[in-house]
């Protein structure tokens, strides 16, 4: 054990870091409720959950127990021509909770290749239709993922540049406000013939810097997409699964998208998959009797049994009454630390949906490359807390069964580095 580190800086590519001058990695050898611990015997609060995607906690008894009786059982098998009782049951747990229009599910096995599927469904549909639809409407700052697809519609950045040349044309525009509401309608309408669709991460956009946006203002450009005949795409990879308070940021408009996407804490953060809903009449355009008309996609370990085991024992923890009750406690204690800190000077722009709470370090450099982001990186690690800050952008967005002490704690270590930087 004593050696991890150098047998993995010897074979092991990390993501979204430059190996020659990032600091070694931390060895991680126990995951328990909220806490990982280090291989030297340290402890640290998971505040971030593990880039977003534990609600429940780490090592959750009841998930891995269900993982193990599906290990005894079946651990995968082709997706294509059979089925197995998970996939089933997650399929119809699913379709209880979103938004009533969604009758389909179609799986996959994370959140850029949920978002690839979503667009291919649009795309097609028109297709099938015999109409001419390839353009895809997105907003300027999001991020849907790392695959060529995903990239293409979100926001041109560093992140995309070195493959730009290579990515289709996508319309962006900017998120909505009261004072631009009606031209980005007006926007819509004269792109509508061309549009095939509009994709959005709704009223948060994650890796664009935790952005918030108001609920009724994305519920009127869904509806004007509706009116438009404009398809919509909700892509709650990251807010899903109560991150906003409610089970899906979906739940707190009216309009209802025709096709969502899920990863993340679809599992509980336990293990990869992905899932793609949509309307019944999305499905329909693909039903023929012309071959050419199938969705043509598919992944090796589509509806992987294990995965689809554990997220319906996810599903069982999420719709717990404790759950749900943790999810507005976590909010409520954001809300109350937003009031504490707003109007501090060092701070700009302190905003909050559900259990995540996000604000700007008041320095010139606002980009992921501002150099106080490793300072309070290393920082909060020294504290034993992991944030992990988007540049200048530190954001808590904690595993639900956070207790008040150590939401407590996180806000003490905030505050005294709102001293120290």
């Amino acid at each position: 054990m004593n050696n991890l580190v150098e047998r993995d800086l010897d074979k092991i590519w990390h993501p979204y870091t430059q190996m020659k001058t990032a600091a070694k990695p931390i060895p991680i050898i126990k995951g328990e409720g909220v806490y990982l611990y280090t291989a030297d015997g340290g402890k640290l609060i998971d505040a971030v959950s593990s880039w977003w995607v534990n609600l429940h906690g780490h090592s959750h008894p009841y998930i891995a127990q269900k993982a193990f009786e599906q290990l005894q059982t079946l651990e995968h098998v082709i997706f294509a021509g059979f089925t197995h009782p998970q996939a089933v049951k997650l399929a119809e747990n699913l379709l209880s909770i979103i938004p009533d229009n969604q009758k389909k599910i179609f799986y996959s096995d994370n959140g850029s290749t949920a978002i690839e599927v979503a667009l291919k469904m649009c795309l097609q549909y028109w297709f099938n239709k015999g109409v001419h639809r390839q353009k895809i409407l997105a907003f300027k700052d999001a991020y849907h993922g790392d695959t060529f697809g995903a990239m293409a519609v979100s926001g041109r950045s560093a992140w995309t540049a070195p493959f730009d040349s290579l990515l289709f044309d996508v319309e962006f525009i900017d998120l909505p406000t009261k004072e631009n509401l009606e031209d980005l309608k007006s926007q819509i309408s004269n792109l509508k013939s061309d549009l095939a669709c509009f994709i959005f991460e709704p009223l948060i956009l994650g890796s664009g810097g935790m952005l918030m946006y108001d609920a009724k203002l994305l519920n009127e450009l869904m509806l004007h997409c509706r009116h438009e005949n404009v398809l919509t795409i909700a892509d709650e990879v990251m807010t899903g699964f109560g991150r906003t308070g409610k089970l899906f940021a979906m739940d707190h408009v009216t309009a209802e998208p025709d096709i969502m996407c899920f990863s993340k804490g679809l599992t509980g953060g336990t293990m990869a998959l992905g899932v793609t809903s949509c309307t019944d009449e999305i499905y329909q355009a693909f039903l023929s009797d012309d071959k050419m008309k199938t969705l043509f996609h598919g992944h090796s370990f589509t509806a992987n049994p294990i995965a689809c085991a554990v997220a319906n024992a996810s599903f069982d923890l999420l719709t717990k009454p404790e759950t749900l009750a943790n999810i507005q406690r976590v909010e409520q204690k954001h809300q109350t630390f937003k009031q504490a800190i707003e109007n501090h000077p060092k701070l700009k722009n302190v905003r909050q949906t559900g259990t995540i709470i996000a604000f700007e370090w008041n320095t010139d450099a606002t980009s992921y490359f501002s150099n106080i982001r490793d300072l309070l990186y290393n920082f909060f690690l020294e504290q034993g807390i992991i944030l992990r800050p988007l540049g200048n952008i530190l954001y808590i967005l904690p595993p639900y069964c956070i207790s008040d002490d150590d939401l407590d704690y996180i806000y003490e270590k905030i505050r005294l580095a709102l001293e120290k930087f």
